[in-house]
């Protein structure tokens, strides 16, 4: 199915590894103009040496001020992907107020600005545009030790509603996937007991967590004029676990 994503500029947050990085990887192979931003300058250099021609950006963006500076002359931009996240995995009882900050800030906060100055470009252009949120399950669920986290893709989850609501009229298309666990490198790490992924596969219908290409599917799907009366939704890519 041909995606129209060619001559695109499309930003992707945390490119520099796991959803992000694919999913930029998979825009370039389309023929979309990418400019991938992560804190990691190396993740960055290396995607750059696979994809050729990449425009890269170094910046972290739980810092407002940094993110404002690196992101201020960036130029017309027609697709987002917020992707950048954190996961600190804590017990209610010990949730500290830095994990608080930090995953409120990458989170939340950080589309809430990256968001907002793509959109106000796209509307000064007066040029449609497309913006997918990288959510998750745990937005619907309650996880263990995943107070934050759920908290903070549940916000999300919302944000992206009243994102669609409110740029709608401006033929912005806002919309979010919502991952199970997903082998990336993060994925691996907070499941790699058996025990515990067990308690999580047995409540996935398919019997398996996700792999990167399948969220990235759905990305680029709500990125693509293919799904352009699709606006304020969250996404399953799931394997059926909110099914049941």
């Amino acid at each position: 199915m041909e995606l129209g994503l060619s001559g695109r500029r499309a930003l992707v947050t945390g490119a520099g590894k796991g959803i992000g990085r694919a999913t930029a990887q998979a825009l370039h192979t389309a023929g979309a103009r990418v400019v991938a931003v992560s804190r990691t300058r190396a993740d960055l250099d290396s995607l750059v040496r696979e994809c050729p021609g990449m425009e890269t950006l170094c910046v972290d963006l739980a810092d407002w001020e940094a993110t404002e500076r690196a992101l201020g002359g960036l130029g017309p931009v027609d697709l987002l992907v917020n992707n950048a996240g954190v996961a600190l995995l804590q017990p209610f009882l010990e949730v500290t107020k830095e994990a608080c900050d930090t995953s409120l800030a990458v989170n939340l906060r950080a589309v809430i600005q990256v968001s907002q100055m793509v959109a106000k470009g796209m509307i000064a252009r007066g040029a449609p545009g497309a913006i997918v949120n990288v959510s998750s399950q745990a937005s619907h669920r309650a996880v263990t030790n995943h107070s934050v986290y759920c908290s903070t893709k549940g916000a999300l989850d919302m944000l992206t509603k009243v994102m669609a609501l409110e740029l709608g009229p401006h033929k912005i298309r806002v919309n979010a996937v919502n991952p199970t666990v997903v082998m990336t490198p993060m994925g691996q790490a907070n499941w790699s007991d058996p025990q515990k992924a067990k308690t999580m596969l047995d409540r996935i219908p398919l019997g398996k967590f996700a792999d990167v290409e399948h969220v990235v599917d759905a990305i680029l799907f709500l990125l693509s004029d293919r799904s352009g009366m699709t606006t304020g939704s969250t996404l399953p890519v799931d394997g059926g676990f909110l099914a049941t």
